[in-house]
């Protein structure tokens, strides 16, 4: 505002000369947002002046002139000059004109004026505000509306917004003011017109920063129609509601239900009343209007709308589900009010009136773009839809009953929430509506039992994790008991085939070098391992008196093997990816420290000194074992290690623990109540022991 003046300014503006007026009217666009020059400019007559220019002149004058308005009206001054006529000359301007810099400006106007509050002023019952002060400009030109929905797609950014938040504040002030029969219509004929096309794709694109405020407001506006929809009771007295429902049972061809009858029933009685008129699309009785009271006329629309565009599928699924017993009938339209429900809750409708502050700090980044824009929320009907047919899908999968009901919702919770909730911001429509058909049920599963555990997980938390920390020592326990116990059973063992020995300490005769295998056992006080060499394997075991060697087990310093060495698995397996010919290639070496004895020959029995430091003895390998099988070589291998208070290291032996200390976990879980944790819904009931006898088992490895 620098040198301007505005007594100056105001009697440019209404020189004879256009270029003096449209130099003026460039150089008020910059000023006319200040209050203080506002007030001036009013006061010196300029208001006069400024709406004459917006009436009648044409070109970069009249673009300019519209800017200033509607700067002016932003600082909510000028409403005294906004008529009928000024309003209709915009929407004129809107239809007609096609340069871009005119069009920002009338549709900046008609923004304040539709989003003018209703102030109890004059102006106010003049009504030369709200989406009424347009209504008699648009009746002049009908066209109005199309022509804003295309600003949607035109390739000036500013132009594209302003044009959306002009619907916005349509839409806003419609559903605010209007009537409870008018505002749908409005509603309507914006989405026949491609708003909701026009609108995703801008969501989907790359120029979000652009078009970033009105997106978000759009996607408010969205949910707020979902909410709106969803708190409209469905009443029998209301025309709409009834033509719907009359629509939903004429689209189920209810002549083919009786044509389908038996030669039984009475078909006389058949045609002037079905008994299961509405029970047979799957509502719970032959009152259907009170079943839509949770989700209002949105769960109608949603099953109108799919039984208006799937209608040959609906006949169809209705003739199969008739020849079926009673409980074995996929509720159609529980099915869909279920659905709608699971959609509402996932989009979470009811929170977005106040997350909208928080939405609009997140646009600042534009890291944060994938978390506030919800493309997929505005096909909300093709979602159900495909929603709808993944639920029939599982019906039939599970061979489910009505029992089943709750299940398969659920199931179908976990499915949204995996394709739906997961979907990244560009995804398409048609993929996620896709991949919702093609979902396999044992990943369903497998995704369900996961969110099991972290519902038990975030209900219990610390206690939790402390149970499992406790149950994987009992385990570790377990396991090694049970290792150290084939230790104490023995085993035969394969030796090398070859003139070499098993260590320089076990130098045997010629005679014996042939002999093919040799037998281990460990003693029942579990300090001493007895071995010794045969020429076969023998049926009957040998006893501990009759081998001829042993090591202290206090003087063992290491185990290796190749059993961990030789495995390159990803998952840490050390025995699963070892050769076919395992007895060939897999090696336990035993190492240990023995003090040199006057003779040269090292002790391996308790009588060998012990007070000789270790750093002056010598680690030699004791004895060498050659499994000939993995299960074997872990049960060694680990056994060894276990006793010599070492760590297992195997895969076999890992799994095995994991598995003990699982089910355990789930073991003491059946110990607690479903509704000891923070569960949603009422707690299943406690299944009856009638009928339940002791002929039965539980195999731990394979499931009931």
């Amino acid at each position: 505002m620098e040198g301007l003046n505005p007594s100056d300014l105001v009697e440019r503006l209404g020189s004879d000369e256009d270029p003096v007026r449209k130099m003026a009217a460039f150089k008020l666009q910059s000023s006319i947002g200040d209050p203080s020059f506002a007030d001036i400019f009013i006061s010196e007559g300029g208001l006069g002046k400024l709406r004459y220019l917006t009436l009648v002149t044409t070109g970069n004058t009249l673009a300019y002139s519209l800017t200033s308005f509607a700067r002016l009206l932003e600082v909510d001054k000028g409403w005294e000059y906004v008529d009928e006529e000024l309003v209709e000359r915009i929407v004129y301007l809107i239809v007609t004109h096609p340069l871009v810099n005119i069009l920002r400006g009338a549709m900046s106007m008609l923004v304040s004026i539709v989003s003018h509050p209703h102030n109890p002023s004059r102006l106010s019952e003049a009504g030369i505000h709200g989406f009424r002060a347009l209504k008699p400009a648009i009746a002049k030109y009908p066209q109005f509306l199309e022509m804003l929905v295309s600003r949607l797609s035109s390739a000036d950014h500013a132009l594209c917004a302003n044009a959306l938040q002009l619907i916005n504040s349509l839409m806003r002030d419609s559903i605010a003011n209007d009537e409870e029969s008018e505002w749908p219509k409005f509603i309507k004929r914006l989405q026949d017109l491609g708003v909701i096309r026009a609108v995703y794709i801008l969501m989907q694109g790359s120029a979000l920063q652009d078009h970033a405020h009105p997106l978000i407001e759009f996607q408010s506006l969205t949910k707020l129609l979902l909410r709106k929809w969803k708190n409209v009771a469905v009443e029998l007295e209301k025309p709409d509601h009834r033509r719907a429902l009359k629509g939903i049972h004429i689209a189920s061809n209810p002549e083919m239900a009786r044509e389908s009858a038996t030669a039984d029933d009475d078909l006389r009685k058949s045609r002037r009343h079905n008994p299961e008129k509405w029970r047979r699309l799957g509502f719970y009785s032959e009152s259907p209007a009170g079943e839509f009271y949770e989700m209002g006329f949105l769960g109608m629309m949603d099953l109108t709308d799919f039984v208006r565009k799937h209608q040959d599928e609906f006949q169809k699924m209705l003739l199969e589900q008739s020849a079926r017993p009673a409980e074995q009938r996929c509720p159609i339209a529980r099915a869909s009010l279920a659905i709608t429900s699971v959609l509402y809750e996932h989009f979470e409708v009811e929170r977005s009136a106040t997350d909208d502050a928080k939405n609009y700090l997140l646009l600042d980044s534009r890291s944060n773009f994938d978390k506030v824009f919800k493309p997929l929320l505005l096909h909300w009907s093709r979602i159900h839809v495909a929603s709808l047919h993944a639920f029939f899908r599982l019906w039939k999968a599970t061979s489910a009953e009505i029992a089943d009901f709750d299940k398969i919702v659920e199931l179908l919770r976990i499915l949204v929430e995996s394709v739906v909730g997961g979907a990244p911001r560009t995804k398409d429509v048609q993929d996620v509506e896709e991949e919702l058909s093609a979902f396999e049920y044992q990943r369903l599963r497998e995704l369900q039992m996961e969110l099991l555990e972290l519902t038990y997980e975030d209900a219990w938390g610390q206690h939790l994790r402390q149970v499992r920390d406790e149950l994987h020592h009992e385990a570790l326990q377990f396991v090694k008991e049970q290792r150290i116990r084939c230790l104490l059973q023995g085993a035969w063992f394969p030796n090398e085939t070859s003139t070499k020995v098993d260590g320089p300490n076990f130098a045997k005769p010629d005679s014996k070098r042939s002999q093919a295998y040799k037998y281990v056992q460990l003693s029942h006080n579990r300090r001493y391992l007895h071995f010794g060499d045969f020429d076969s394997a023998k049926e009957s075991v040998p006893s501990l008196d009759t081998l001829p060697n042993k090591i202290d087990l206090s003087i063992v310093s290491s185990v290796v093997s190749n059993v961990s060495a030789s495995s390159d698995d990803s998952s840490g397996s050390t025995i699963k990816t070892l050769p076919q010919q395992a007895s060939s290639f897999t090696k336990i070496t035993i190492h240990g420290y023995a003090p040199s004895s006057p003779s040269g020959a090292p002790t391996m029995t308790p009588g060998h000194n012990r007070t000789g430091s270790r750093s002056t003895q010598r680690e030699i390998a004791l004895l060498v074992l050659r499994p000939q099988t993995h299960s074997i070589a872990s049960e060694w291998l680990d056994g060894l290690l276990m006793i010599l208070n070492q760590q297992p290291i195997t895969s076999e032996t890992s799994k095995l623990v994991n598995l003990i200390s699982n089910y355990g976990l789930k073991i003491r879980l059946l110990n607690v109540r479903f509704d000891d944790a923070a569960f949603a819904g009422e707690p299943p009931k406690i299944p009856s022991r009638d009928g339940l006898d002791e002929d039965y088992y539980y195999d731990l490895f394979g499931g009931a």
